[in-house]
């Protein structure tokens, strides 16, 4: 049988490219988007078609506890959980309203919890499965106008450091990849001068890839189960 993978925020960027690598090695896969379900449903066809693997696309938003719960009335067996699914907010956190920081909490920080919370008795049945947080360089040290991101995201990494702990004795382990600047459309705010800039920052003198981010979330996925509580950097040596 197949392994399965519950991957969040699948229609674009990161969750599109991890879904892919996802199933060319082979796992079947039940992906989520809040918005595009017509693009993830026909994505979730072309990956069956392709590889040969199940894969069900599911409009949900991951932090509403009634739709992650309706997602998971879909699965019966799981070892790899991604959560992807993720917002940004920029500007000054004196301007920033009461709802739009509840909105960057709610995306980001609760949609970990409640997957969380519904997958671990389906990894405990198993002893083993992955629980793999996207999160973001600014979790670990803090972003200017960007206080709600970094807070929601380094919350993200404390709260996998910790897990992993409560699960290691399952053997399950809980992993983050904290992104540095990734040509993703969370970033197309961003003008062609402020690329340049930041791409002058960043040693590797590039903007980095959601395929390279998919496959380090698959290499995580397929990594020794010594390996947990880890917050795994990939940012080309800016951070």
């Amino acid at each position: 049988m197949n392994k399965t993978a519950l991957i969040t925020g699948a229609s674009r960027g990161i969750g599109r490219a991890t879904a892919r690598l996802f199933a060319q090695a082979g796992y079947d896969l039940i992906l989520t988007c809040v918005n595009n379900i017509v693009s993830l449903q026909l994505f979730a066809q072309e990956l069956e078609h392709d590889h040969g693997i199940r894969c069900l696309a599911v409009k949900a938003d991951m932090g509403d506890f009634k739709d992650v719960t309706r997602v998971f009335g879909y699965i019966t067996d799981l070892d790899v959980v991604v959560n992807n699914a993720g917002i940004a907010y920029i500007g000054l956190l004196s301007d920033m309203s009461t709802e739009d920081w509840q909105r960057v909490m709610h995306t980001n920080l609760d949609a970990c919890f409640y997957s969380s919370k519904l997958a671990i008795p389906l990894l405990l049945q198993k002893h083993s499965g992955k629980i793999i947080n996207v999160s973001s360089v600014w979790g670990n040290v803090g972003a200017s106008m960007e206080v709600a991101y970094s807070a929601s995201k380094g919350a993200v990494n404390a709260f996998t450091k910790a897990l992993a702990k409560e699960l290691a004795p399952s053997n399950i382990q809980v992993n983050a990849i904290a992104c540095g600047v990734i040509d993703t459309e969370m970033n197309g705010h961003l003008s062609r001068e402020d690329l340049e800039a930041l791409r002058n920052e960043i040693p590797a003198d590039r903007i980095g890839t959601p395929e390279e981010v998919a496959g380090l979330i698959l290499q995580t996925a397929q990594a020794p189960a010594y390996m947990t509580g880890q917050i795994i950097t990939i940012d080309g040596g800016w951070c």
